[in-house]
């Protein structure tokens, strides 16, 4: 977490898919290679939105990364496949995720690849979950409900990244910006059709909902009725870096400045849209 001196915002950033710290023994059990295990993890988000703690808002980073560990799913989407033992008779094995390959603990990164030499340990899937997922999301749910306590509603901003092959406009090779609101259910209207203006203004291709709706962090945060609103936003990673070095490319510096903008903008909009709906008479 990186926190404001005085959070003045109510506004909650979180970057769950840009760690990259590896640890050893996840790399050991690994079969692949140090650059093809990175094709999931979303490089440099949490430095683009850098801008927002100066803005007054709180800044959440995940520091593992996605291929180890995915805090964007359910604590137990879980692919019996991949695991040496039984899974406990709780966890989610059928989840269109799990089908994928990208549970919990994922099996594959990007289009299908497998991550690992052979099947890990029941025990040490669920030893990360019971670690790290439970935890990350413990700091993020008490975040947002010390924003809502102090501010009357909470609007949390979920900042991804995507490959720059994927195709979301008709007639159009890709897009450069994808909202997800769950088709209208996770945030107010005015925030999600403020983001597309703001940031449609700036020049960018921006689509809504298609092909990335918002994950498991904006479904279950996302309470507009409560004041609690989730906005997802996936950005493509050709605008910023060479998807193949790794390396932040020459339209990095433009896009960081703007989505400072886009943050100042967003966090401007009138609260009275924002506030929890009123209690319906009796």
């Amino acid at each position: 977490m990186v926190a404001p001196a005085e959070q003045r915002i109510p506004f909650v950033f979180n970057s769950p898919h840009s760690g990259r710290i590896y640890p050893a023994a996840f790399l050991e059990a690994s079969k692949l290679d140090e650059k093809t295990i990175r094709r999931s993890e979303d490089t440099f988000v949490d430095e683009l939105f850098a801008s927002v703690v100066p803005l007054g808002a709180p800044l959440m980073r995940a520091h593992f990364p996605r291929a180890w560990l995915d805090v964007n799913r359910e604590p137990y989407e879980l692919d019996p496949r991949m695991f040496d033992g039984d899974l406990p008779s709780y966890a989610n094995v059928r989840s269109l995720r799990v089908a994928g390959g990208l549970g919990t603990i994922a099996r594959v990164v990007s289009e299908n690849v497998e991550i690992y030499a052979e099947p890990i340990p029941v025990a040490l899937g669920l030893h990360r979950i019971e670690t790290v997922y439970k935890p990350y999301h413990e700091t993020l749910r008490q975040t947002l409900a010390a924003t809502h306590e102090r501010f009357g509603y909470c609007v949390l901003v979920d900042c991804h990244s995507m490959p720059s092959s994927v195709r979301t406009l008709p007639g159009r090779a890709r897009a450069d910006i994808v909202l997800g609101d769950r088709y209208g259910t996770s945030c107010a209207p005015g925030i999600s059709e403020a983001a597309y203006s703001i940031l449609s203004d700036a020049g960018y291709a921006v689509a809504r909902n298609k092909p990335y709706a918002g994950g498991f962090i904006t479904e279950h945060y996302g309470r507009p009725s409560r004041g609690l609103h989730a906005l997802q936003i996936e950005i493509n990673r050709g605008l910023y870096m060479n998807e193949r070095t790794l390396q932040p490319n020459a339209g990095y510096d433009r896009l960081a400045a703007d989505l400072a903008r886009f943050a100042a903008a967003l966090s401007s909009l009138p609260d009275a849209a924002l506030y929890p709906l009123p209690e319906a008479a009796e």
